[in-house]
């Protein structure tokens, strides 16, 4: 008896799918900000590989994330104040009143980042790719509208996971707590947490002009978000892929100063609206506050002194 083999149909390979995990809400700045790197580059990749885009912590928190890169369980996040938690480096943008505003950055990154910072996270298995943005970060509260450092006084208040940060609203006077994005609401809606910091993009994302009195804006520290991919999977995609994915990611950088600029000209009135006390800060006396977080910072980080001078003479 024979048997005739039956010819398999041609198998025409699926394109390479490539995660990209943010912590941001819809709407928010970085699901922007990721979903338009996702369109430009799918247009140009073809049937190569295609980035599909997971907010809200669908793929995990900032450290998680940071760990699937590691990994090569996540192709892409996004991450920001995190970063100093990699490398000691990145506290330079935990320093308050640092960044002036778009310009400055875009010369910071130009003459200190690319060559001081993202080597060193590299060393630990990551690769940035691109530099967007998180924001100016403001603060919001249910106690008082916050004017000056004295008037945060024992308000407990929820901060990122990087110690400059902390080391930050406590020589403020605050009580400050690490605590992921995601879980913040709840804390403040039931008086775990006082209040928050974050840009106005991701206050008004993550609604919490629901459960928030006041909004001061202090634009104490500004962050930037880093396009961060891990070295291993990285290396393993091919040559052409790569280049079009990092060509991209960098070329989204003005889109995403765009948006953010649109954002805070926007969100102030859309805060009132919606019922929530706006008020400016005394920036000089948060500025002399400060003081101290740039001597430690100095004396603490190797190198650090000389980054915060350098990127300070950038500002002129």
């Amino acid at each position: 008896m024979f048997v005739t083999a039956v010819a398999a149909p041609p198998s025409f390979a699926a394109p390479i799918e490539l995660k990209f995990g943010h912590v941001g809400a819809p709407g928010s700045l970085f699901a922007v900000s990721a979903e338009e790197f996702a369109k430009r580059a799918n247009a140009k990749l073809g049937d190569k590989a295609k980035v599909v885009v997971f907010g809200s912590s669908q793929l995990g928190k900032d450290k998680e994330l940071l760990q699937k890169l590691k990994l090569g369980t996540v192709d892409f996040a996004l991450p920001s104040t995190v970063m100093s938690s990699e490398s000691d480096l990145f506290g330079l943008f935990e320093m308050p009143y640092l960044v002036k505003d778009r310009a400055h950055m875009m010369r910071i990154e130009k003459d200190i980042f690319w060559s001081k910072l993202e080597p060193a996270v590299e060393a630990k298995g990551l690769k940035v790719i691109a530099v967007w943005e998180n924001g100016f970060r403001q603060i919001t509260n249910n106690k008082q509208p916050i004017k000056t450092p004295a008037d945060l006084k024992g308000i407990k208040l929820r901060t990122p996971k990087g110690e400059w940060r902390v080391k930050m609203f406590q020589a403020y006077g605050a009580n400050p707590s690490p605590m992921a994005l995601s879980e913040v609401f709840t804390a403040l809606q039931t008086g775990v947490m006082d209040g928050q910091e974050n840009p106005l993009v991701q206050i008004y994302s993550q609604k919490f002009q629901e459960v928030q009195k006041y909004l001061s804006l202090s634009d104490h520290v500004y962050t930037p978000a880093y396009v961060t991919v891990g070295t291993k999977r990285w290396n393993s995609l091919p040559a052409d892929v790569r280049k079009i994915l990092e060509e991209t990611a960098k070329e989204t950088q003005g889109y995403v100063y765009d948006q953010a600029k649109k954002f805070d000209d926007e969100l102030v009135g859309k805060m009132k609206a919606a019922g929530v006390q706006v008020n400016e800060v005394d920036k000089a006396a948060f500025v002399n506050a400060s003081k101290p977080i740039y001597a430690e910072f100095g004396s603490k980080v190797k190198g650090g002194k000389e980054l915060v001078d350098k990127a300070l003479t950038l500002a002129k």
